[in-house]
């Protein structure tokens, strides 16, 4: 009875693993779908931080009306606020030019930003395990870059977009540390903080596109934005869920998430969407779960 309890037990941490997996990459398939069905990603990504405010609200009753003003990281705060719907912007690009394989590839290889914060901030002594994870990991990201011969605006965009991911999620995992050190400061408390300044700066740029009639306002770009959100905090949620329940093994949540994720956006990428990789893009693939293996080990 005891081992079966055990084994109940195990297997439902391990299904908050894969419902966060799961939604980490729905929301690159929705990302994807856009384009083909004519979706606009800037109105469905503005509307997406509402949805996501709403749950985090139902979910964490977060009391940031009792918060002491003066003790907020503001410029932490305002920064995120900026960059998250910006890097979702960008992410949706990646997506669309490189395709969920390489941008999924991107999104879990830009842990190593911290990482590098890590040694330059905080002092953190770096060891060879670490150092030999980084190395992999940065030659992953040169293998999953499409090398096209064709010297094209699409191939160039690809490698930007790519880049650009890896740097700017790197950016924001950084500053979200930064949040998470704060222990004044609930976490859930500067996360809803975070999504309704990403709402409002989000609702103030469409604003402006629409009066300068960039782009029209359209009702089914509202409810894929709170599809989008449902799933951009779903991913949290579960994460959360999974470091709660596995609080001892922390290595196991992190190491199995960001693999899970390569994985299955790698096949839902290539079966599904029959995007197109090279020998060195699957040997991208495989390095880029070797060098976070590497990281997970290190940690340990």
């Amino acid at each position: 009875m005891i081992y079966y309890r055990s084994y109940v037990n195990s297997k439902t941490r391990m299904i908050f693993i894969f419902l966060s997996i799961c939604c980490s990459v729905f929301v690159s398939v929705l990302l994807k779908l856009a384009r083909r069905y004519r979706i606009d990603a800037t109105q469905a990504i503005a509307w997406n931080y509402l949805s996501a405010g709403i749950l985090c609200y139902v979910f964490y009753q977060p009391q940031i009306l009792d918060l002491d003003i003066f003790e907020l990281p503001y410029p932490i705060y305002i920064l995120l606020g900026f960059l998250l719907p910006s890097l979702f912007v960008i992410l949706a690009a990646s997506i669309r030019y490189s395709g969920i394989v390489r941008t999924d590839i991107a999104q879990r290889l830009s842990l190593f930003i911290p990482v590098f914060a890590a040694f330059l901030l905080f002092k953190e002594t770096p060891s060879l395990l670490k150092s030999s994870g980084i190395a992999v990991g940065f030659a992953a990201i040169l293998f999953s870059i499409p090398w096209q011969k064709e010297q094209n605006q699409r191939s160039s965009a690809s490698w930007v977009y790519l880049i650009t991911v890896f740097l700017g999620l790197g950016i924001i995992d950084v500053l979200f540390k930064q949040i998470a050190q704060n222990k004044q400061i609930p976490y859930t408390s500067s996360l809803q903080i975070v999504f309704i300044i990403a709402f409002v700066i989000s609702m103030i740029t469409l604003v402006v596109l629409f009066a300068k009639k960039t782009i029209k306002f359209q009702w089914i770009n509202v409810v894929c934005g709170l599809i989008l959100g449902m799933a951009n905090f779903g991913n949290i949620l579960f994460y959360l869920k999974a470091h709660q329940s596995l609080a001892s093994q922390p290595s196991v949540v992190f190491s199995t998430m960001n693999i899970g994720v390569i994985i299955l956006g790698s096949i839902v990428g290539i079966l599904i969407f029959r995007e197109k990789l090279s020998r060195l893009n699957y040997a991208g693939i495989a390095l880029a779960i070797v060098s976070i293996i590497l990281v997970v080990i290190s940690r340990e």
